[in-house]
């Protein structure tokens, strides 16, 4: 009977751990979801064509382990918040980050033409 007690001790905490570890795993990608985020927000606007693909790649995995766990309404809505924040950040650090870069090619341009006295 004693050992019976024991084993089922171990049971319940076996169980407790294992809920306290999927909560946590669940959590971790809405906080790297969010992270990502704030990356987006901060330095997409400067990423090389790589770079970009990495945060394509990257969104995509957080994405994916998102999928594996069931979220409340709450938890639904935050990470919706999270992924439209992240579909802005991406559509406008590629815009903007294309824009400068033409604008910056431009500049260069317009200086090899007046180097070559060209449309002078």
């Amino acid at each position: 009977m004693k050992r019976t007690g024991k084993i089922s001790h171990f049971v319940a905490i076996a169980a407790f751990a294992l809920t306290i570890g999927s909560c946590t795993t669940k959590q971790s990608a809405v906080n790297d979801l969010e992270r990502f985020s704030y990356e987006l927000r901060d330095n997409s606007r400067d990423y090389t064509v790589d770079e970009w693909k990495g945060a394509v790649d990257k969104f995509g995995k957080i994405r994916k382990r998102i999928s594996k766990y069931d979220y409340n309404a709450a938890e639904r809505q935050k990470i919706g918040k999270l992924e439209g924040q992240c579909a802005k950040y991406m559509a406008n650090g590629a815009k903007e980050g294309l824009l400068d870069k033409v604008l910056e090619f431009g500049g260069e341009l317009q200086g090899i033409l007046d180097g070559l006295g060209i449309f002078k």
